[in-house]
């Protein structure tokens, strides 16, 4: 099996490293991931400017490319040919938080997978949500990658699905399973800040708390919350079933 591996929070992430050990088991890996942090950056397809790729390394020396293009632009450029192959599966992460509910559309981590299902690859995000003290250990999501690629070389993905998949930051003998779920509700605490710069300037900046969100035990919320890690099939197809008709 071909893999493709990449991520939104750089190439020198250290998630990013986690995932390329645990997928190594299960068939040849490419690496090629942003070469800084792309957090928040959502589905981009950068057209107005070329893109570039260079070689590196990841954090332990394993050689990979990077690109100055976004994370859905390095899964492009992988699957219009960077490399000799196409690859079978597309992995995304391992995100250093936690992309719940409606932050699905704002990841350049869950947007890296949907870009290749787009091109009809098989993909899935990763993320595993923050530590409340110390350093991260993704240990626990280098678990549940290895129990889902095992799934996956057994029984594949439908046509048209890719899947979002959180994890709780404990131990691996802490997980209490893995769930299928839906998506939650996100609750935002955005603010905006006016600041003013050395030169009089005024310029905006969007902070605030760390999102929260509705608890629900079938979704990824209420999942992570009592600690399964969380599987939530995404599709591209966002057309709503509404029962009101506008159509002349």
């Amino acid at each position: 099996m071909k893999i493709l591996i990449t991520n939104d929070d750089g190439v020198r992430g250290p998630g990013l490293l986690a995932l390329y050990h645990a997928a190594a088991e299960f068939g040849q890996v490419n690496v090629l991931a942003p070469e800084r942090n792309w957090s928040g950056c959502g589905h981009v397809k950068t057209l107005e400017r070329p893109l570039r790729v260079v070689e590196t390394t990841l954090l332990d020396g394993t050689p990979a490319l990077a690109s100055d293009g976004a994370p859905s632009d390095c899964v492009a450029l992988a699957m219009l040919g960077i490399f000799p192959h196409k690859p079978d599966l597309v992995l995304s992460g391992i995100n250093t938080s936690a992309n719940l509910g409606d932050d699905a559309t704002y990841s350049g981590t869950v947007m890296a997978a949907m870009e290749g299902m787009v091109h009809g690859v098989p993909a899935i995000a990763f993320s595993q949500d923050r530590p409340k003290t110390g350093q991260q250990d993704f240990s626990v999501t280098a678990t549940v990658v290895k129990h889902l690629l095992t799934a996956f070389k057994k029984d594949g993905l439908p046509d048209g699905v890719f899947l979002n998949v959180n994890v709780p930051d404990l131990r691996p003998d802490q997980l209490k399973g893995i769930k299928m779920t839906r998506q939650g509700k996100r609750i935002y605490h955005d603010r905006l800040d006016k600041k003013a710069d050395p030169r009089g300037g005024t310029y905006y900046w969007i902070g605030g708390d760390v999102p929260t969100g509705e608890y629900d035990p079938e979704t990824d919320i209420g999942a992570l919350e009592d600690g399964y890690a969380a599987i939530t099939p995404l599709q591209g197809d966002l057309t709503a079933s509404v029962n009101f008709d506008w159509s002349t």
